[in-house]
């Protein structure tokens, strides 16, 4: 089963697009990623009139869209997944997954802090194991610079994935 961390951090703080640049630092080592982005509200990926959303519309409690570049799957469900059932169906060809959002869920977690967009970081709890930051902060963490993406990843690796190599 793959190793999980959640990204989390308060609006805007740059969570996006951090996560940009630690998937290709963690890949560049060798480490199979995979995402999962939390929303709190209803979604809609599929866009209206296409043949999917028509099938969706019309019923069907799965849709998928399959081509020979990627696979796509819409799905109902009666209750937000929690990470250990969406990790345990849909990512046992990965090594690592990484949550936008889940702040109170039971994962890892790395908070993004930016000054600019904030004043001070979320309340942190037990789960934290690291943050990142445009700031320097005195918070008994490790404590990466919003370009230290490579570090980040070096630090995930020796962490979360050399205990369950």
């Amino acid at each position: 089963m793959a190793a999980v961390v959640s990204l989390i951090g308060k609006a805007n703080s740059g969570k996006t697009t951090f996560l940009e640049k630690l998937i290709p630092a963690l890949t560049a080592l060798g480490i199979r990623v995979g995402t999962i982005k939390h929303h709190v509200h209803d979604f809609d990926m599929d866009r209206p009139g296409k043949d999917t959303w028509r099938h969706k519309r019309a019923g069907a409690a799965v849709v998928a869209l399959s081509s020979p570049s990627g696979l796509g799957i819409i799905r109902d469900t009666d209750h937000d997944l929690s990470l250990a059932e969406i990790t345990g169906r849909y990512f046992d060809e990965v090594d690592l997954v990484i949550t936008e959002g889940y702040k109170t869920g039971p994962a890892p977690k790395v908070e993004i802090f930016r000054t600019a967009a904030h004043r001070t970081p979320l309340e942190r709890d037990h789960s934290w194991i690291a943050m990142v930051s445009d700031a320097k902060l005195d918070c008994g963490l490790p404590v990466f610079a919003l370009d230290d993406a490579p570090g980040l990843a070096r630090f995930l690796i020796a962490t979360l994935l050399s205990a369950t190599a």
